[in-house]
């Protein structure tokens, strides 16, 4: 009975260790590998999250109307052990970001990397599935 008990307990912490694993997106569920954008903008603000930060961007169109752009990148902790630190990206900052465009087509993407003023570029940390274009 006890090892009954013990495996009931030990099949419940596994299951509640999983379950934020899963209810995690899939790459292909949200964004569109076919659907590439390079948007340039201005910082309006930024997110440094997990699992996923957030930069949005006003990104001026060829009509000339404004547009907030939402950008998914990797998570805060991923970002920093890549050389990222907050004030490279602070509001203000002229951006130029490429990534791929949602499926359901609002204004927001899946970064790839993003290039700052000083001529850096820093990676992501979100990558489509491989075969993507690169």
């Amino acid at each position: 009975m006890r090892l009954k008990v013990l495996g009931v307990i030990v099949t419940a912490i596994v299951w509640i260790a999983v379950a934020p694993a899963a209810a995690h997106h899939a790459f292909s569920a949200e964004f569109d590998e076919t659907k590439p954008v390079s948007l340039t903008g201005t910082v309006t603000s930024v997110r440094w999250a997990n699992p996923h930060a957030w930069i949005y961007i006003d990104v001026q169109g060829e009509d000339g109307q404004v547009l907030n752009w939402a950008m998914e990148f990797g998570g805060a902790n991923s970002l920093y052990r890549r050389g990222w630190r907050q004030s490279d990206v602070a509001p203000g900052t002229l951006v130029t970001i490429e990534g791929f465009q949602a499926r359901n087509g609002t204004p927001t993407a899946n970064a790839r990397n993003i290039a700052l003023p000083d001529g850096r570029r820093l990676f992501s940390g979100t990558v489509p599935a491989e075969g993507a274009p690169q």
